[in-house]
């Protein structure tokens, strides 16, 4: 294909978010919200086109690198997710810099979050479809410049601290990551031919000791943004002090890079290493899961308790990865999208509910449902997704991965499986705290007559159609990723295990 699909598909938001920095008010809303529909039409047309895409020139030729792009099954999955996602948060966040009366006319306006996101977009969409590691780490650490200012620059009160959490964080991954790209580019320059694409990486012989140290800094880098315990400490706070809209495009799009990386990088360029590492991968996988429902339960935050539901989601993805089945791994990346609509609609449908009572203590609630009834279905057709609900997308996913790793590990399966008890809890839990019982004299100030405007139901349908929809028919997304999954389980050397037929000895 002679037109460069890929490239303008991650240019025309980065471009247009630019651009958007210099018109403000009105035009400027209109303008970004255009730009992403834009973006939304290039993005489907990748996605459902059927011809060879990839894009390859050579950029350092000293080294090996090349501006290379790309799209297999699990990228068109993502690329999927983030042009879908962006116009909905741009959308739901329309009157984000109107809200502060003392920052309306300061540089941290409406149209000032939406250039940030849509140039998040475009470098989350040079990460997902990079085919070149050195290309890959680039647009990797470029995306946490307008993050960081995308939680800085509106919520909370401790906003600032929360941002430079998660940059802390994130360079840190970041820094160990670029060790790994280093040795990698060392080790193909001692090949004799030095090259950072992925084709000729997965061609090294990565094993021995050498492999397990680089693998070691990707899977490091990838736990974090992921996140996995023990590193997940920045989420919380950093859910808590951005808005709904931030969060998304952090949770939603940008953390999946860490569960996209760990199948691109860790098991495709590190098959020994990876199967070595595999035991302590999946207990904290495990603990992840058990962890992150347990805190979520306990959470007495709405922003904080949906973060804490993404750090147990986030480790069912990890297990199913690491299982080492097509089933599993196929699985997995089929929960990276829904993951990514549920929390979408989680955050969104929270978001609206924060923002008429002013704060996000459940204890501030109570009887809503009454008062604003659509509010207070969309959170229970969002929660319901996210404790994976039978005829939602989630139940697909996580099922299916549970399935797929019952296969080897069919013991840390029956342990993953209280965070599915304990989803039921924290998402029953909180909608009854909030949503159910007498009308408190908060809630009657705060929502009646205040139920959700047409704006908001715009932006919470096409997601909740979306869940329903992947829910009862998963299987053409699914044929989508399924080459992926088994390309991975080929290059790490692994096989399905054969069935067991009952009474075969």
């Amino acid at each position: 294909m002679t037109f460069p699909l890929l490239t303008v598909l991650a240019l025309v938001p980065i471009v247009g978010g630019l651009v958007l920095f210099f018109v403000k008010g009105g035009a400027g809303k209109t303008l970004g919200l255009a730009i992403s529909l834009v973006t939304l039409a290039l993005g489907l047309w990748a996605f459902f086109s059927n011809g060879s895409l990839a894009e390859d020139h050579l950029w350092i030729e000293s080294i090996g690198a090349h501006y290379a792009l790309g799209l297999d099954g699990m990228a068109k999955a993502m690329v999927l997710l983030t042009v879908v996602l962006v116009p909905i948060v741009l959308l739901a966040e329309w009157h984000v810099g109107d809200r502060d009366e003392r920052r309306r006319s300061a540089s941290w306006s409406t149209s000032t979050f939406f250039a940030l996101a849509l140039v998040l977009e475009g470098l989350a969409l040079f990460v997902f479809m990079a085919t070149d590691a050195l290309l890959f780490y680039i647009f990797f650490e470029a995306t946490l410049i307008p993050m960081y200012f995308l939680i800085g620059g509106w919520g909370g009160p401790r906003r600032g601290q929360a941002a430079l959490k998660f940059l802390l964080y994130s360079l840190a991954g970041g820094l160990v990551m670029l060790l790994g790209i280093i040795g990698l580019g060392a080790h193909s320059a001692a090949s004799g031919n030095p090259s950072f694409l992925l084709d000729d990486l997965r061609a090294l012989q990565l094993d021995g000791s050498v492999g397990r140290w680089l693998w070691l800094a990707f899977f490091i880098a990838f736990a974090i943004k992921a996140p996995m315990v023990p590193v997940h400490t920045w989420l919380p706070d950093t859910a808590e002090q951005s808005t709904p809209g931030a969060s998304t495009l952090l949770v939603a799009i940008l953390d999946k890079i860490g569960t996209f990386g760990m199948i691109r990088f860790c098991l495709e360029l590190f098959p020994e290493a990876s199967k070595w590492a595999t035991p302590v991968v999946l207990g904290l996988a495990v603990l992840s899961i058990l962890y992150g429902a347990l805190m979520a339960v306990g959470s007495r935050d709405l922003l904080r308790l949906v973060s804490y539901t993404s750090i147990s989601h986030f480790g069912f993805m990890v297990l199913g990865i690491f299982a080492f089945t097509t089933t599993s791994l196929n699985a997995s990346i089929f929960y990276m999208l829904n993951h990514g609509f549920s929390t979408a609609a989680l955050f969104l449908a929270v978001g609206f509910l924060v923002r008429r009572r002013g704060t996000a203590d459940i204890d501030a609630f109570g009887g809503v449902q009454k008062l604003a009834p659509v509010a207070a279905g969309l959170l229970l057709v969002s929660g319901l997704s996210a404790l994976a609900l039978p005829g939602t997308s989630s139940f697909v996913s996580e099922f299916l991965v549970m399935a797929g790793a019952w296969q080897r590990h069919p013991r840390l399966v029956a342990v993953a499986a209280i965070g599915t008890v304990l989803a039921a809890v924290y998402v029953m839990r909180m909608y009854q705290r909030t949503m159910t019982g007498p009308v408190t004299e908060q809630s009657a100030a705060h929502f009646t007559d205040n139920d959700l405007d047409w704006r908001e139901k715009a932006v919470m349908v096409p997601l909740v159609a979306l869940l329903i929809g992947l829910g009862f028919v998963p299987k053409p997304m699914m044929q989508v990723t399924e080459n992926t999954a088994k390309d991975t389980m080929a290059l790490v050397g692994m096989t399905d295990p054969a069935p067991i037929v009952k009474g075969e000895k």
